[in-house]
């Protein structure tokens, strides 16, 4: 199996898992430079997987599927263009792996992940819940919800790798080192992060610069009752605060 990220419209990436001669594509903003993925690879689209109803994760999908017509569409009711509902804990094979959904809102109120299972390792195509050093603005989900699945994700093994569908790498390290100035582990990586693509991003490596796997720790805690002026009584307390920090950063 081989995963590739498309650059597309400023920022975003589309998802290419490669087996054998199919392809599975992830959250297609833009049909085009898909396309030519596929036509330089001789791979035949055989599943589209959507995350949420952004345009800038869906609007490619109707086109890919009229080139396609055979291939499913997988999403959430509220994915206009999907072609098959799946809801949490939905699962469907790709290639020898197993993908299996999980609801992960908090960015949108229904926002869902896909995690594909095989001898590879677990890998989270997670949307724009968790970005590397960061996780998604709130819009029609909650606070809570989004702490949820930062908790619900921090369960999984460490050697997880997850697949963000935006490159915010850069300014979201140079937020964490606000956050945290003395964590060696931001500087590194801040470091390395001019060159793209940063992602995938394991588990492990997001423990140590994520500020929003770190709510547990004092000095993270400290820093956020600091900056936001008031008294932090738990660790989804800093979570907000660290949400509201980044938004105004």
């Amino acid at each position: 199996m081989k995963i590739t990220p498309i650059q597309a419209l400023n920022d975003n990436y589309i998802w290419m898992i490669q087996e054998g001669n199919h392809a599975a594509c992830v959250d297609p903003s833009d049909a085009t430079p898909v396309l030519k993925f596929l036509v330089h690879n001789h791979l035949m689209l055989a599943q589209t997987w959507i995350t949420h109803p952004h345009p800038d994760h869906t609007g490619g999908a109707k086109a890919l599927h009229n080139g396609f017509l055979e291939s499913p569409i997988y999403g959430e009711s509220d994915i206009d263009v999907a072609t098959h509902t799946v809801t949490a804990g939905t699962q469907f094979p790709f290639g020898e792996g197993l993908v299996t959904v999980w609801a992960t809102p908090g960015h949108t109120d229904r926002h869902i992940s896909y995690l594909l299972e095989n001898s590879d390792g677990l890998h989270v195509f997670c949307g724009d819940t968790l970005f590397s050093a960061g996780c998604g603005r709130v819009f029609t989900g909650t606070i809570e919800q989004l702490y949820d699945s930062f908790h619900r994700f921090n369960q999984l093994p460490e050697e997880t790798l997850f697949y963000p569908a935006h490159e915010y790498t850069a300014s979201n390290l140079r937020f964490a080192q606000h956050i945290e100035p003395d964590n060696a582990d931001i500087q590194t990586t801040l470091a390395a992060a001019e060159h793209t693509p940063t992602l995938p991003v394991s588990l492990a490596h997001e423990r140590k610069v994520n500020p929003f796997f770190r709510v547990h720790l004092p000095q993270v805690r400290v820093r956020a009752e600091e900056l936001s002026g008031r008294k932090l009584n738990s660790e989804l307390e800093v979570f907000a605060a660290l949400r509201e920090l980044k938004n105004q950063f």
